[in-house]
């Protein structure tokens, strides 16, 4: 079988989903989302996770180029995204990206380099990448979010919650679930907004409501579902979920005509006269 040959029986076999097919096409395997050349079992075990995540593969040859002994073909891609990668859930859409194989044959084995951006893949699913530095003996980071209605009342209770995660897939699943959470916290006239971050393996979420007796709104259908997720579905490793009530609250602007700071208590102003406006404090 000559090079052009094996660089599109290898494409085929993605195409099949079948990842017996795709171990038994080449010798060994290097993309960006293995720990270096996969080959026999661990490729088969690699491509079965590929196509869970992305179904019903279909590549598009934009050029192929072969000699006797090397192949380099691009592509496009289309799938389904249909299980979390790289801790992003699923989208349930078709997605596009691009890449390319290099093909090597030494004697009888014959090796594959993919290359393709995962920036790229995370954009076409609707992600926006955030770079972070690594841990230090100090510091962990991460990234986070913000859910604000525009209210703008003082919080009387702050309820704080983490979870903390094994991996990527649980990870995403509990992003979804706390998306849900907020979601119907929404619709709470006590809520006043919610932010969370994720930093090292533990997922935050700091809830505002306007007093103590809103936090039972929190206890909504999509928070019971994530309950039984921890308690019986095997999600995440640990939890803590805590109510905090505030012993104060105070707010400062910078005037920006006189660059004056003063306290943004009710109805109070700038000694020029500006008056900021006020906002959702979380």
């Amino acid at each position: 079988m000559d090079m052009r040959q094996i660089a599109e029986s290898h494409l085929k076999a993605w195409q099949s989903g079948d990842a017996e097919a795709v171990a038994a096409s080449v010798d060994a395997f290097d993309d960006p989302d293995t720990a270096g050349p996969l080959s026999g079992d661990a490729l088969a075990a690699h491509a079965g996770e590929v196509l869970a995540r992305f179904g019903n593969l279909r590549f598009h040859i934009e050029h192929l180029a072969v000699t006797e002994e090397t192949a380099v073909l691009s592509w496009t891609l289309e799938a389904d995204h249909r299980a979390p990668y790289l801790a992003m859930p699923a989208v349930g859409r078709s997605v596009r990206v691009t890449g390319t194989d290099l093909l090597v044959r030494d004697g009888e084995t014959v090796r594959v380099q993919r290359c393709f951006d995962r920036l790229a893949v995370a954009a076409a699913l609707g992600f926006e990448a955030r770079f972070v530095p690594e841990a230090d003996e100090d510091r962990q980071f991460g990234v986070s979010s913000r859910t604000t209605l525009g209210r703008t009342a003082r919080p009387g209770a702050l309820a704080l919650t983490w979870l903390e995660i094994d991996d990527g897939a649980q990870a995403a699943e509990a992003d979804l679930l706390s998306a849900e959470v907020v979601k119907a916290l929404r619709a709470s006239k006590g809520f006043l907004g919610a932010s969370t971050f994720d930093i090292g393996r533990r997922k935050f979420t700091l809830s505002a409501f306007d007093r103590p007796e809103s936090v039972r709104a929190v206890h909504g259908r999509p928070h019971q579902r994530a309950m039984r997720r921890f308690f019986k579905g095997g999600l995440c490793t640990r939890v803590l979920t805590s109510i905090w009530l505030p012993a104060a609250v105070r707010e400062y602007a910078r005037c920006p005509d006189c660059e004056t700071v003063f306290s943004t208590d009710e109805g109070a102003a700038c000694g020029c006269g500006w008056v900021p406006e006020r906002e959702s404090l979380l």
